[in-house]
């Protein structure tokens, strides 16, 4: 029998509707999972024990309608606003930051029934400088950011949920790194009200979860679509797989390169059709606009407390917002220019392809705390606005996850889970954190 710490958030809430545990029970697992584990991982910011139990007993005591998500607990990474809770933003200059309101996004989740836990760990502004976050895979590595806290405590099993936020890589670089599902939506998808903004024209919600189901059932609440169904419909017509090699292809070691190529050759010998796509010249130069417009979005939008706060900050969040007061309006315009001019091509990159296969990132997560990884497998996708699924494709022999991700068209999110359910299929399980498996095993 599966732990309730290790339930998916699927399993977990069709366990609670059914009477085979209270919602008290799996916060209760959850809590003492993370007693046990977070000082290894360090993934949360602030908890909140008493509150999360007295909502879970408030759940179980209600005679009234439930929603999808009846009791599940979650977390929500730190530049995410829950009233109550501290919004510190990965800032000592926020330490006492006390919102009054809560984030849509929050809102829309406890709607449906999830308890909120605490706040996990973001890197400061959701920009650069980490926090003390360590991979659950091998606490040597980085776990990968912005959303460390959040990709790492759902890996390791302490919550089945968590949401993040990606303005250049920060859900499909964690996920990579962690070996989990992390889903970034077409943009615009999910609400930001309440969410820090970093970068007006990239700012995306997304979160982190354990399986595809759960990924379409909270896409679901987020997006506040009609129906919230645990399972992707089937998709419409033949699937075919592009591999897309992508502008950022020389950053990818050899291992990942073998990952990917393997990934595709198993999805062909299981009867999908898989074919090559190559990407129109112009979107190369997108990877350098994207900097552009995060550098210069992030100046006009986190400069004033660079300023106020000097004295607090990382020199490396200054050095960043320093570079974005240096872009020139020309250099500026250029680069949303390019990004619409690119996004208007996306019909034709998928002319004929369901779905798009990059790798997620260069390599597995490197050795180090120091930084959070190489977002460039990232960026373009982010400046386009599709919908992004990573998830583990391979594993090294040490035992860390070479993340791939599907790319699907702008705004197509329902069918591109759809399709992904497919692909998903074919792969294996996700092997459990290091310390739940039988001793002498592997992942």
């Amino acid at each position: 029998m599966t732990a309730l710490h290790a339930l998916s958030l699927v399993e977990a809430a069709a366990s609670i509707a059914a009477g085979h545990c209270r919602a008290e029970e799996l916060v209760s697992a959850c809590l003492a999972r993370i007693s046990a584990r977070d000082p290894a991982v360090h993934g949360w910011a602030y908890l909140d024990p008493a509150r999360a139990l007295r909502e879970a007993r408030a759940r179980d005591a209600s005679t009234s309608a439930r929603g999808p998500l009846h009791g599940v607990p979650c977390g929500v990474k730190d530049i995410i606003d829950v009233a109550g809770m501290p919004t510190t933003h990965g800032s000592a200059a926020f330490a006492q930051h006390y919102p009054t309101t809560t984030a849509e996004c929050v809102e829309r989740l406890q709607r449906a029934g999830a308890i909120v836990l605490g706040k996990t760990i973001t890197t400061e502004f959701a920009t650069y400088h980490p926090g003390p976050t360590r991979n659950p895979r091998d606490p040597r590595h980085t776990p990968g950011g912005s959303s460390s806290g959040s990709a790492a405590t759902v890996a390791d099993a302490q919550v089945p949920l968590a949401l993040g936020t990606q303005t250049a890589g920060s859900i499909i670089r964690p996920a990579s790194f962690c070996g989990v599902l992390g889903f970034k939506p077409s943009f615009g998808r999910y609400p930001l009200r309440g969410v820090l903004p970093t970068a007006t024209s990239l700012d995306t919600l997304g979160f982190f979860a354990r399986t595809l189901a759960d990924v379409v059932l909270v896409d679901a609440v987020l997006a506040a679509t009609p129906t919230a169904t645990p399972t992707a419909a089937p998709h419409p017509g033949p699937l075919t797989v592009g591999l897309c090699r992508s502008p950022a292809w020389s950053q990818a070691s050899a291992a990942m390169r073998a990952a990917w190529q393997d990934f595709g050759a198993g999805l062909a010998a299981r009867g999908l059709r898989v074919v090559e796509r190559e990407l129109p010249a112009l979107f190369a130069d997108l990877l350098d606009a994207q900097q552009v417009l995060h550098r210069h979005e992030a100046w006009r939008a986190l400069g004033e407390i660079r300023r106020l706060h000097t004295a607090v900050v990382s020199q490396a969040f200054a050095d960043f917002i320093d570079s974005g007061a240096r872009e020139t309006p020309a250099r500026y315009a250029a680069a949303l220019a390019l990004q619409a001019q690119c996004r208007a091509e996306l019909r034709a990159v998928f002319a004929g392809v369901t779905v798009l296969l990059t790798p997620a990132a260069p390599d597995v997560a490197p050795a180090g705390l120091a930084a959070t990884g190489d977002p460039i497998f990232s960026r373009l996708w982010t400046a386009l606005g599709t919908p992004c699924l990573g998830f583990p494709g391979a594993w090294s022999a040490p035992g860390l996850p070479l993340g791939l991700q599907l790319i699907g068209p702008l705004h197509g999110d329902q069918d591109f889970l759809a399709a992904a359910r497919h692909v998903l299929a074919l792969t294996a399980p996700t092997p459990l954190p290091a310390e739940d498996r039988p001793h002498g095993t592997h992942a």
